[in-house]
């Protein structure tokens, strides 16, 4: 049996649920049962409008909604939530897509996951590939000005292989745009379009 006392909802010897009164409340949780194949309710009601619902666990607890557990703490800037496929959320990047960078007009180290539009048009440019790549690692290349063709553009392979050969590769094609993954030790970087 459940006993009410003061602010407090137990069960004779243990507090179930505790109230804390704000002395100048106009909003509240309202629980609703219901019918037959439908869901119980419980709102944010009172006399504001557009009210949140704020659940808050103690110290570095965490939200867990139907086994899913939220994070603790907010991601940055452009970071969206995923999950480890067990049940847990974390902020992270999104992946899939090039973060674009402005045009480039000279030699530059390319990085993984990045977009270049390459402008050729007073000299050839060197993109230099990452040292140490992973494997899923991607990069964009777009001719800018549709001046590789005058002034090329050369992607050095900085110790790793491209497309299995132990050479820079000179794109000379004009409006060339490609993308390169790398794979492994032995192949290296791969055209995945071009």
């Amino acid at each position: 049996m459940l006993d009410v006392n003061g602010n407090a909802i137990g069960d004779g010897v243990l507090e179930l649920l505790k109230f804390i009164e704000t002395a100048s409340a106009v909003n509240e949780l309202t629980i609703t049962n219901s019918a037959t194949g439908n869901a119980p309710e419980l709102s944010s009601t009172g006399d504001d409008t557009n009210i949140d619902i704020k659940i808050t666990p103690k110290g570095s607890g965490n939200v867990v909604l139907d086994g899913i557990k939220f994070p603790n703490a907010d991601g940055t800037v452009d970071q969206v939530l995923k999950t480890d496929g067990a049940g847990n959320l974390s902020f992270g990047e999104v992946t899939g897509g090039e973060s674009w960078q402005a045009v480039k007009t000279g030699n530059f180290n390319a990085v993984a996951s990045e977009g270049y539009f390459i402008n050729t048009t007073s000299a050839a440019i060197t993109a230099t590939l990452p040292g140490s790549p992973s494997l899923g690692d991607f990069i964009t290349f777009i001719d800018y000005a549709g001046t590789f063709d005058t002034n090329n553009l050369t992607i050095a392979r900085n110790g790793n292989p491209i497309q299995g050969a132990a050479s820079d590769l000179t794109v000379s094609v004009e409006r060339a745009a490609f993308t390169l993954v790398y794979v492994d030790g032995t192949q290296g970087w791969l055209l995945k379009n071009k």
